[in-house]
């Protein structure tokens, strides 16, 4: 089996209030020194069989349709450590959004 991580983040010109509220709670929790916070979503998929290229084009189109919202969030889609192992880099990872779809 494969792992396939998707991280869905606000577009940067998209105004971000959850990640705004955590900012301001920050310093009154006592942490000092954080400039900006944004808040997302992510997704972790696991697959039947090896990681294709082809499976990896799949897994951009459900981001795409269905994880994300094109218009106002930027997704990333990244090979994830394989099933049952705890960690793992994440590389090779690809992303999109509305006006920019690589594969």
């Amino acid at each position: 089996m494969a792992r396939v991580v998707v991280d869905v983040m606000p577009k940067p010109e998209i105004l971000d209030p959850q990640g705004k509220a955590v900012q301001g709670a920050l310093p009154r929790l006592g942490f000092e020194g954080i400039t900006d916070v944004r808040q997302g979503k992510r997704f972790e998929l696991e697959l039947e069989g090896e990681l294709t290229s082809d499976r990896l084009e799949q897994v951009h189109a459900i981001a795409e349709t269905l994880l994300s919202n094109p218009v106002i969030e930027d997704f990333v889609v990244s090979p994830g450590s394989t099933t049952g192992s705890t960690t793992g880099s994440m590389t090779g990872s690809t992303t999109g959004s509305r006006s920019e779809v690589p594969r």
